[in-house]
């Protein structure tokens, strides 16, 4: 599985009831990357799109069965490419790498302060 589908799926499944509007927040992409994205996750038949039955103009993503499978292969074949990586870490220094991405994660979904980081 790509990337893309892969984070798509993830963050379907753990954001249930997720609308195809915060997808797009989430993923930092344009509403048609998402539809595009979606149409073939759909095609797959990985996930399915219905209306929200309090807003009509939501569209609500929820992960099918067979996508849950999906995502659970990925999820092995991801944490097997993990190990062979990480092989040459001890654990401590694997903990430690965790953490400082998650920092930089972190730092990404921050509002940068107006002007910090602008060429002068």
């Amino acid at each position: 599985m790509r990337v893309k589908p892969y984070i798509a799926l993830g963050f379907i499944r753990d954001h249930p009831g997720v609308s195809q509007q915060e997808l797009e927040a989430a993923m930092f992409m344009d509403a048609n990357g998402v539809v595009l994205l979606l149409n073939e996750l759909e095609a797959a038949r990985y996930l399915i799109r219905r209306r929200d039955p309090q807003d009509r103009r939501r569209h609500i993503v929820e992960l099918t069965t067979a996508g849950r499978h999906a995502l659970e292969r990925a999820d092995k074949a991801r944490e097997t490419l993990e190990e062979e990586v990480l092989a040459v870490l001890s654990p401590e220094e694997r903990a430690t790498l965790r953490r400082l991405m998650q920092r930089v994660l972190d730092g990404l979904l921050q509002p940068s302060p107006s002007g910090a980081g602008a060429a002068h």
